[in-house]
């Protein structure tokens, strides 16, 4: 009879639910004065929506991005507060904010139409002031119309900032500017903070801050790894070599025959490819981590696998475990290669990958949530 494990995807993702927690302590501390609105959106950034829920109930609120995320946490019986950034667009998800007790971000003052002038009791809005970045937010005289509206309910205010992780960027501060001129006298709660904000721009800090890609023990800066600014990745992403050939100097590889042996080269082929997340894109000079060794990927990433090099390293067999992106191997330096930004190979982790969580306070689990 077949193991537990045989028919499972040689893909998984480790999510380690103790870093998430360790990395929530992590902003605790650079923001004592503030309360975290933990932002999950995107299925948790890839890490599983209700996982990340679940392991983050030290914070004091979550932030989703759409009203769907929002009732798939109540109905999965998170209590906490439950921030929609994008707030609500038509009749229906509004009254899905009202009946599952989720906090609009008003953006737009077509909002305002479906209020028919009355915000009913109980309404707890966030008004979102546009101080530069130009994506979502109130001009300020449409801010002012706004807070008109919304006073009796004492809505909190936020906005986003463009360039927070360019630290060096003056945009910032004109942002800064701009809102502490607009918002500091009405003496309403806010909040300015993201991730790099919260690292790199004390000042934002605030009466709420909303860590994002740090919680999962990723950098929002260029150039610097999670793990340089004391944060724990949460996700690991491994597979196997499925097979060993030798080919002769000379011999192309992979699709296009794109890259080519200069010499008698041992392969690898790992059960890894775009179709499970894995970048098509990187550059020569990649590597993956199998033990203690970082091995060249040679030729194109196809759908299903990847290979590697393996001529310098005999001591490598056929079934070895293979660490694409994780821990002592930075999402942040496979990003890079990839020509991209780590926040799109955490969260573009198709779902044929397995899920598995680890961490003392749960044990190890298996789950597809």
């Amino acid at each position: 009879m077949p193991s537990k494990h045989s028919l499972s995807s040689p893909v998984i993702a480790e999510l380690n639910l103790d870093a998430l927690r360790a990395n929530l302590a992590k902003v605790r501390k650079l923001a004592p004065g503030s309360k975290i609105l933990a932002v999950i959106k995107a299925d948790g950034y890839g890490h599983g929506l209700l996982r990340v829920a679940r392991a983050l109930t030290a914070s004091d609120g979550f932030a989703v991005a759409r009203v769907e995320e929002g009732i798939q946490l109540r109905r999965a019986g998170i209590a906490h507060r439950i921030v929609v950034l994008q707030g609500y667009t038509n009749q229906e998800e509004y009254q899905a904010h009202l009946t599952h007790r989720l906090e609009p971000v008003i953006h737009s003052l077509s909002q305002l139409d479906l209020l028919a002038g009355h915000p009913p009791q109980g309404l707890r809005p966030w008004l979102k002031l546009d101080t530069g970045m130009h994506r979502l937010g109130l001009s300020q005289e449409a801010f002012d119309v706004a807070l008109s509206h919304l006073a009796q309910c004492k809505p909190q205010v936020m906005t986003h900032l463009a360039c927070a992780d360019e630290t060096r960027n003056p945009f910032t501060s004109r942002q800064l500017a701009v809102f502490e001129q607009i918002v500091r006298p009405l003496e309403l709660p806010i909040s300015i903070a993201n991730s790099a904000a919260i690292l790199a721009w004390p000042r934002t800090h605030a009466d709420w801050v909303r860590p994002g890609l740090m919680l999962y023990g990723i950098s929002p800066f260029t150039g610097r790894t999670g793990t340089e600014l004391g944060l724990q990745p949460v996700m690991t992403l491994k597979s196997r070599i499925i097979a060993i050939k030798s080919i002769p100097d000379g011999a192309a590889v992979g699709y296009g025959g794109a890259w080519t042996a200069r010499r008698p080269t041992r392969l690898g082929i790992v059960s890894a490819g775009y179709g499970d997340g894995y970048p098509r894109e990187i550059t020569p000079g990649t590597q993956v981590l199998i033990g203690h060794d970082r091995v060249p990927v040679i030729a194109r990433v196809s759908m299903d696998m990847l290979t590697v090099d393996l001529t310098d390293f005999p001591g490598i067999t056929e079934g070895r475990q293979v660490t694409l992106w994780g821990e002592d191997l930075p999402v942040e330096e496979i990003a890079t290669r990839g020509g991209t930004i780590p926040y799109t190979l955490v969260c573009g982790v198709t779902p044929r990958v397995h899920r598995i969580e680890t961490g003392t306070h749960y044990g190890t689990n298996e789950s597809r949530l």
